[in-house]
């Protein structure tokens, strides 16, 4: 028996094997990508912050869109998936101008980690940039945007972002549509910017 037949046997294996495996890579990264927005969904976003974190010189930020329920409630979901698609958008370019990563965490719920120099000017810049009315089908659609963002120095991802969790929610006041969410206090204070 030649070594030829063995290794023809086996092909047809390798290559669907080789394809199979393809496809479900293929699937894992689409699963890690927001189809909409086409930023990373919390598990990816997390994963790129992570690494961007230990670099050092990080802030993180969560971003909030105010008055999204209406424009769904006002002109549908189609003027509401517009408005998403230009906020992914417009966070992707602006993480990418800041060293940093854009993700959706989920709904109007967006967060950014990015280089903590002059990240307080950062986030005004930002947050202009996000409130600026978004054309859809002749309407100008307007949201706002409530930011909370800190300096990740001394903390873990995950601290950094429960702080950073409820200067959005500081920011969005007593009056805001969603409830201030509950995190354990950290002895740590960090300066905090709210928008």
């Amino acid at each position: 028996m030649s070594l030829i037949e063995p290794i023809a046997t086996a092909a047809p294996l390798l290559v669907g094997w080789t394809t199979t495996g393809l496809f479900y890579r293929r699937r894992l990264a689409a699963a890690r990508r927001c189809p909409l927005t086409q930023l990373p969904t919390r598990d990816g976003w997390e994963k790129a912050a992570l690494r961007r974190t230990l670099r050092g010189n990080a802030a993180v930020a969560v971003i909030d869109l105010d008055g999204f329920k209406g424009v769904n409630d006002t002109f549908g979901h189609a003027a509401g998936d517009a408005v998403l698609k230009a906020t992914g958008h417009r966070l992707h370019l602006w993480a990418g101008a800041s060293d940093g990563t854009a993700g959706r965490l989920g709904g109007d719920e967006f967060a950014l980690v990015m280089s903590s120099d002059d990240f307080q000017t950062g986030i005004e810049q930002l947050h202009e940039l996000l409130t600026a009315p978004v054309d859809w089908q002749g309407q100008q659609l307007e949201v706002g945007a409530s930011i909370g963002a800190v300096p990740t120095d001394g903390l873990t991802l995950s601290e950094a972002l429960a702080h950073a969790d409820q200067a959005m929610y500081q920011a969005k006041g007593s009056g805001g549509r969603r409830g201030p969410r509950r995190h354990q206090a950290d002895a740590k204070t960090s300066p905090e910017v709210t928008r």
